[in-house]
């Protein structure tokens, strides 16, 4: 499968010391859930509380429209695969599906090969194929850049993560991939056009 770009203002791995025990964790924007040691809750679409509902935080990250959020991960078990970004305005349930994936059969089941990553970035995308890696990151690494946001005005979008991952078999809630949000207050900025093309605007 043809792999595509990452769509992002900037991209980069920042290396500084910590402890590696989980899939990935979301540092910024806050997360919506208290997040254990391991990351969990993530592995329910699509924002990580399925069978085990997690804590909220009440979290709510404030930016202006078109300004850029700053997104800060740490995978800490290694997977290869690749990270996606997307946003709701009115509900959840606007965010979507994920990533169609090409499987070849394990000795124990279906094993995931690769993940579509969507080269036309629109509604409810941000930004696909982020960091894309088959080799482990460095112990204590983080993966960070800055998603451009559209013109908009919701009072509590959620921004969501996903880590697609090669070589895993399928989670019983969440496909082959983790998954982490964040809720965001999004205020237009006068200046610019409002974004027509979310809901709500």
């Amino acid at each position: 499968m043809k792999r595509a770009l990452p769509i992002l203002l900037g991209t980069g791995v920042v290396l500084a010391p910590a402890a590696a025990f989980a899939h990935f964790i979301l540092h910024s924007p806050a997360s919506w859930l208290s997040q254990n040691p391991l990351g969990d809750p993530q592995k329910a679409g699509p924002c990580g509380s399925g069978t085990n509902p997690g804590t909220p935080t009440n979290a709510v990250t404030e930016v202006r429209g078109g300004d850029a959020v700053h997104l800060k991960i740490q995978e800490t078990i290694y997977h290869p695969g690749h990270y996606r970004v997307a946003l709701s305005v009115r509900d959840r349930a606007e965010l979507p599906a994920d990533p169609e994936t090409v499987t070849r059969q394990g000795t124990r089941g279906p094993i995931s090969v690769t993940g579509k990553i969507e080269t036309d970035i629109k509604p409810p995308l941000l930004a696909d194929g982020l960091f894309v890696h088959t080799t482990r990151p460095a112990a204590g690494s983080f993966f960070e850049t800055d998603i451009k946001l559209p013109n908009i005005n919701c009072v509590k979008c959620t921004l969501q993560v996903i880590q697609w991952m090669a070589e895993h078999g399928p989670n019983p809630e969440g496909d082959y991939s983790y998954h982490h949000c964040a809720d965001l207050k999004i205020t237009a900025n006068p200046a610019m056009p409002i974004d027509r093309r979310w809901p709500g605007q």
